[in-house]
């Protein structure tokens, strides 16, 4: 693996386990795509650290738990704030 792409992994997954950020977030905030932050968390982390791989998939776990929550909400604001 390069070099730039190792510091862009413990980067990305350093800002996922301090803010809890879903991927979507990350991937704005790192300006790459969703799927490279999913590609990067699932398959490149745990060959570089797999304690830290284990506790980010914890927090991405529980943000797709959590998604249809969230986008319920995000829906129901759309309305309350048109109507």
């Amino acid at each position: 693996m390069q070099e730039y792409i190792q510091k862009r992994v413990l980067d990305i997954c350093a800002y996922i386990l301090e803010t809890n950020a879903t991927v979507r977030q990350t991937a704005t905030k790192f300006n790459v795509s969703k799927s490279t932050v999913h590609k990067d968390m699932t398959e490149r982390l745990p060959s570089l650290n797999k304690k830290l791989a284990t506790k980010v998939r914890t927090v991405l776990e529980y943000n797709k738990a959590e998604r249809h929550l969230r986008g319920g909400e995000a829906t129901r604001r759309k309305y309350k704030e048109t109507g």
